[in-house]
């Protein structure tokens, strides 16, 4: 506690943010909670031996009563209006989502819905689906038309993607699908905030009219302006193969690199004694940067992280990095305890974590640098095999697979993403001030992104180091974290017993484990009804075999993706069959026993 106290209770308002996640208690035992641990804090004060020895831990149960507390306000579910099927709904813009290959998504704000007497639940959030063909919506119109809008369907087996509570997290309880005309009409005053996104949206359809090629002009987009709204599904792809995805969307490194590049612009420009003031000024610049892109979950988090750290150094304090994650970190769970169960808040402090915990060991590994480059290159490896290692469970228990050519991609793309980000920048400056007129600058620009694309696509290609459908559970994620903890201690000390001994415990449990979970798996004999849409698939597993019975349709790519290969991860079964069969009929037989489509 006296080390790290930031960090320590940060994790005890984590544990009690969890505990209420998973025992979703009621109002009454929550304010019991925190009234006992707001009262156990007098214990700081009494300067008994006793109290002074319970001191620390009281002070942890407050913070772990507050986790709670917090969450239990952040679940809460408003009430909302009865709707029908078919709704008439005037609505306005929120935010741009990813398209599809038919329809454009967006979460917007329902203002008022037709012939609805409860006023007062009203605004609410829903996702809404509109055909391509439909002329695109901005953030200067109100908007009415008739809607289909419906919730979420209840998941149905533990393996499938919980998309309802998913929504939920971000406010949203409803989706609509839009499949006629609309109407608009201009709003008489537009907000301040809705300025702001509709000057980005400009910027993006700029940047869509450029002479760039279509490839680059959706790359663009992504690097800088965080809209991967219609990228090219093999460009996504590529990245997510090669482990590159954090380069593709607005990250820390991006506003580590514009926070840096600032600071080292103001540095030439004001004198010495100004320094204070450059710090400050890259700041604002960060944090203006990030409300013009729409301030995303991850841009949050790295511009906390970088204030909270500077923050000390214009106070003249030690900076510390964890102090820096640990203060951001309870920033944004107190304002939203959902950032927690994110992908991208897990993945972003875990990476910031092990560049902490692992970086300085890595780096002595490599022999002494000689030149300044090659000082460069090793610390740059370093933080990058960091990051990687810390974040490689996280990565396999969430997406199920992963590259070794990742390793490699990641040691020359990073580099290059300093130049990549910064020249990138440059092309949305200019395209946005609309000059236009310098053809060399822009092919110059479009030719150096394809090559990185193309080299990222032929990594990419790499298909036999690429390991798919790798089931992990809970337990054997806390296992690999652990190795990973005492995986320090190796490094720095290889040849002491302790550390190998400890370390080789670990790894003896998790793969004592991991034959356990596949024995289990192995062993399970089961009949499943799985829902895709309108479409039933039944799948009969017996030990290592599985088999899917499906009616032939067009979406059995769709079922792969979403039904068949989920199921498998979590069975941890490698191969499998479908069988058709004739769309009138309602049952099958395998092996003697009759199965239903119901």
């Amino acid at each position: 506690m006296k080390k790290q106290p930031l960090l320590i209770l940060l994790l005890c308002f984590i544990f009690g943010i969890l505990f209420q996640e998973h025992l979703i208690m009621c109002q009454v035992i929550v304010f019991s909670f925190l009234i006992i641990s707001s009262v156990s804090l007098i214990s700081l004060l009494i300067k008994n031996h006793f109290f002074q020895r319970i001191k620390y831990y009281c002070l942890g149960f407050f913070f772990f009563s507050i986790g709670i507390f917090v969450h239990f306000q952040n679940s809460q579910q408003p009430n909302f209006p009865t709707l029908k099927e078919k709704e008439t709904i005037v609505f306005q813009v929120d935010k741009k989502l990813n398209s599809n290959e038919k329809n454009r998504k967006y979460y917007v704000d329902i203002l008022d819905v037709s012939d609805l007497k409860q006023k007062e639940s009203f605004p609410f959030k829903t996702v809404i689906s509109i055909p391509k063909d439909v002329e695109a919506l901005d953030f200067e119109h109100y908007y009415k038309a008739e809607v289909y809008i419906y919730t979420s369907e209840e998941i149905k087996n533990d393996f499938q993607f919980d998309y309802k509570k998913y929504l939920a997290r971000q406010g949203v309880y409803f989706q609509a699908y839009l499949p006629n005309d609309i109407l608009k009409s201009d709003k008489l005053s537009v907000s301040f905030e809705d300025k702001i996104k509709q000057k980005r949206l400009d910027i993006l359809n700029q940047i869509n009219h450029s002479s760039l090629s279509p490839k680059i002009q959706e790359f663009l987009k992504g690097i800088i302006l965080a809209d991967r709204t219609e990228m090219n599904a093999e460009t996504v792809k590529d990245f997510n193969q090669t482990g590159l995805v954090h380069l593709l969307a607005i990250s820390g490194s991006h506003m580590v690199i514009i926070f840096w590049i600032t600071l080292l612009i103001l540095n030439q420009i004001l004198p010495v004694q100004f320094r204070k003031v450059s710090i400050i000024l890259s700041i604002l610049l960060i944090w203006t940067f990030a409300v013009f892109i729409d301030y995303g979950s991850s841009v949050m988090r790295s511009c906390l992280m970088i204030t909270c750290y500077y923050i000390m150094v214009l106070l003249q304090r030690k900076s510390d990095l964890l102090h820096s994650l640990a203060l951001s970190a309870f920033i944004l769970l107190i304002v939203d305890s959902n950032q927690l169960f994110d992908v991208g808040f897990q993945l972003s402090y875990g990476a910031v974590l092990g560049i902490w915990w692992l970086t300085n060991p890595i780096k002595k590994l490599f022999r002494k640098p000689r030149f300044k480059a090659e000082k460069f290159f090793y610390e740059i490896s370093a933080m990058t095999f960091a990051a990687q290692i810390a974040t490689l469970p996280l990565a396999i228990y969430y997406f199920h697979q992963f590259s070794f050519i990742s390793i490699v991609a990641n040691l020359l793309i990073i580099p290059l993403s300093e130049i990549i980000i910064v020249s990138s920048l440059l092309m949305v400056i200019l395209i946005a001030f609309g000059f236009n007129n310098m053809p060399y600058l822009y092919s110059i620009f479009d030719g150096f992104v394809d090559y990185v694309l193309k080299l990222i696509h032929w990594f990419s290609d790499f298909e036999s180091l690429m390991s798919r459908n790798i089931s992990v559970n809970l337990i054997e994620l806390s296992i690999l974290l652990l190795i990973i903890y005492f995986l320090k201690f190796v490094i720095k000390d290889c040849f002491n017993p302790k550390n190998l001994l400890r370390f080789g415990f670990c790894l003896m449990l998790f793969f004592a484990l991991r034959i356990a979970f596949n024995f289990h798996q192995y062993n399970k004999e089961e009949m499943l009804v799985h829902s895709f849409y309108k479409e039933k698939i039944v799948s009969v597993k017996d030990k290592d075999q599985v088999t899917f019975w499906m009616k032939s349709n067009k979406n059995e790519d769709k079922i792969l993706d979403f039904v068949i290969k989920p199921y498998m991860t979590s069975r941890r079964i490698k191969d499998f069959k479908i069988n058709y069969i004739p769309s009138d009929s309602g049952s099958f037989v395998y092996q003697g026993k009759q199965y239903d489509f119901k």
